[in-house]
């Protein structure tokens, strides 16, 4: 976290549905320029947690806060395109309002798949499409549900260099859902554990020894996530990141919640 006034902040955010309660004494603060992300096994609130710090869902008590003037860049879990449906690249850019629908295709790699069509694209295509579509914005902070879900490990780990190089490029924090417990520590400046409330949060490879952790995911995980250190000067301007993309791959796909 940076001295900075958050851009985000929730406290004693709490989220019930049905009957049931999904989100309870969540506290939690996003700072500028920073990629936090927020792992947890199925149905621990996570996609809930997300909605409703972007003002998509309205907590059941709590309160949260926003800096005046922010602008949110949103990606959903699932992007249904209609197979039959004609539909450019480019035409699906500047649906979701915004400008320079060129410039978001270059800066997410797929300049050349402007013409193409949205039915015709692969998995991770299609990820860096919703992307570029959250960039036209210009966000302060994108919001990202599950962004490589569906992605083979490579696609991953490309897919959160990616996500590293945008937030250098133009300033914009980063908060993301993960279902993926070993690429993401290589990519993150923080990492929320979430369970229903928040667990434990901090740094990749402080969070990776907690025991708060290892309860949720098993004692197994540490020696993987050991490799996936996050060299940061916490700079945000000009800093050097050395990324380690082994293989390794737990699979918590999906949040019900």
């Amino acid at each position: 976290m940076t001295a900075s006034e958050p851009l985000i902040r929730a406290e004693g955010l709490g989220v019930s549905a049905g009957g049931r309660r999904i989100l309870y004494d969540v506290d939690v603060a996003l700072a500028p320029g920073e990629i936090v992300t927020i792992v947890g096994p199925n149905g621990a609130g996570k996609t809930t947690l997300l909605r409703t710090l972007i003002g998509a869902l309205t907590p059941s008590r709590g309160r949260v806060a926003r800096k005046p003037g922010l602008t949110i860049g949103y990606t959903p879990q699932r992007l249904a395109i209609e197979s039959t449906m004609p539909l450019t690249v480019t035409r699906f850019l500047e649906l979701g309002g915004g400008e320079d629908a060129r410039s978001a295709l270059e800066m997410t790699g797929i300049a050349h798949l402007a013409e193409a069509q949205m039915s015709g694209l692969s998995g991770g295509e299609l990820q860096r499409a919703a992307l570029a579509r959250a960039l036209m914005r210009r966000p302060g902070l994108l919001a990202l549900d599950e962004p490589t879900q569906g992605l083979d490990q490579s696609g991953e780990a490309a897919f959160y260099r990616l996500i590293d190089r945008v937030r250098d490029e133009t300033g914009a924090a980063v908060c993301m859902v993960s279902h993926d417990l070993h690429v993401v520590m290589s990519g993150s400046d923080r990492v929320i554990c979430l369970n229903g409330h928040v667990c434990c949060e901090g740094a990749p490879v402080q969070v990776s020894s907690m025991p708060e952790y290892r309860a949720l995911f098993g004692l197994g995980t540490q020696g993987a996530l050991a490799l996936y250190r996050h060299e940061h000067d916490h700079s945000h301007h000009g800093h050097d990141h050395e990324h380690g993309h082994d293989h390794g791959h737990d699979d918590h796909r999906g949040d019900a919640a």
